[in-house]
């Protein structure tokens, strides 16, 4: 009896030991392919977007003196510069809307997404006197497609002026005046979205945001600013930030909902194998102990083959076809190996009953508990506590001594 203990557990430590080194394989081609593969994804597709409201400026000539060296001695030299006056923002009405449209890429997904920007801006002419106004506005990311880029000046479409990271456009404001300024773009991201109103703590007048989502689990960064309005719509949300006089370092963002990762969770499944086949050879010991049922060591390494079996065929199967799918491919194929060899070792009754129910249990349901994010641990200790039920109900007669 101990001599078959022993090779069983031997081969229970192989194993083990088998499915580490699967899972660091996985966990290895996950991350060796994920940073390669998301910059194929962001330069086919977009980058994260960062949008900062426009910034409008005046440009006036100013004489100032300059000092000198010359022949070893210092003068002052008068000269005439070019200075930029910045106009206040008095109001920004903005509004996004997101078609979150998920991409895979090998062992990962990526959350890109569509968005839809529109902001009409005012600005105040306080200077006293009229002036030809420049408005800059920067691009959301460095590299992006734009489609129907628009910019509205007055409600009237003008001419603009483009470089890699902006957009530049001339109005002329009279004095004392206000003058609206509207952009509007269609264009696609990765990952995150971001409203920034500046580099440090700004101060915004009459600022409003609507945001709409196609999609329910919506989450944000750190260091960003809770909605103040929040309102569930057909298929998703829809937000929005009102403020009438806003001082704050705080941003605007939403970060895009992930799916779940094939790569890293067939990892998680693949390290986590050896307490399934743990318990699974425990109850299968207790039974054929109990049955008087004779189970060489080598029909317990063929069982923990079929297991391993099920952890080898997910780990190549899900670069292929969706997780859901290529889970329950392998939960098949690995109660079809272990039913169909003990069928012929013990009788179809034992293969299909108790070690058939004993694998679904052990094996699929409790890897199937890493697609509940945060119910894992929950699922397998209430799994573990009812086996532990179960068995001592079975010994309970036994006298050990």
């Amino acid at each position: 009896m101990l001599r078959r203990i022993f090779a069983i557990v031997f081969i229970f430590a192989c194993t083990s030991a088998a499915w580490a080194v699967l899972g660091a394989t996985i966990f290895a081609r996950s991350e060796s392919l994920g940073s390669g593969l998301k910059a194929r994804v962001a330069s086919t597709w977009g980058s994260a977007q960062v949008q900062t409201p426009p910034s409008a400026a005046y440009e006036r000539d100013t004489t100032e003196l300059v000092e000198r060296t010359v022949d070893g001695k210092k003068i002052l030299e008068s000269a005439t510069r070019s200075k930029q006056y910045p106009l206040p923002l008095e109001k920004s009405d903005v509004s996004v809307a997101f078609d979150l449209e998920h991409r895979q890429k090998g062992l990962l997904w990526y959350s890109t997404y569509k968005v839809d920007f529109s902001g009409t801006y005012v600005f105040h002419n306080t200077s006293g006197q009229d002036e030809t106004v420049q408005v800059q506005i920067k691009f959301p990311a460095e590299r992006a497609v734009y489609d129907d880029y628009k910019v509205l000046v007055g409600g009237s479409p003008v001419e603009v002026r483009s470089t890699d990271s902006c957009v530049s456009v001339e109005a002329k404001v009279a004095a004392g005046r206000a003058f609206t300024c509207t952009v509007a773009y269609k264009s696609q991201g990765l990952d995150s979205w971001t409203y920034r109103f500046g580099t440090e703590v700004t101060q915004v007048k009459d600022f409003a945001l609507q945001m709409r989502t196609n999609f329910d689990d919506i989450d944000f960064p750190e260091n960003t600013l809770s909605p103040t309005e929040k309102r569930p719509v057909a298929g998703g949300w829809e937000l929005g930030w009102r403020y009438r006089n806003l001082l704050s370092g705080y941003d605007i963002g939403m970060i895009m909902p992930q799916k779940l990762q094939p790569g890293p969770l067939a990892g998680q499944i693949s390290l986590f194998a050896p307490v399934s086949l743990f318990f699974f050879f425990f109850l299968m010991f207790t039974i054929t102990t109990l049955r008087d049922i004779e189970l060489h060591p080598m029909n317990y390494f063929f069982l923990a083959a079929a297991f391993f079996s099920f952890h080898l065929l997910l780990a190549y199967l899900v670069d292929h076809v969706s997780i859901h799918l290529a889970f329950a491919i392998c939960s098949l194929v690995s109660i079809l190996l272990v039913v169909s060899y003990l069928r012929l070792v013990v009788g179809m009754r034992f293969a299909a009953v108790e070690a058939g129910i004993s694998q679904f249990i052990y094996l699929v349901l409790f890897s199937y508990a890493f697609f509940f994010k945060g119910f894992t641990g929950l699922a397998v200790t209430i799994g573990s506590i009812l086996t532990l039920f179960v068995v001592m109900q079975m010994t309970g007669r036994i006298r050990w001594a």
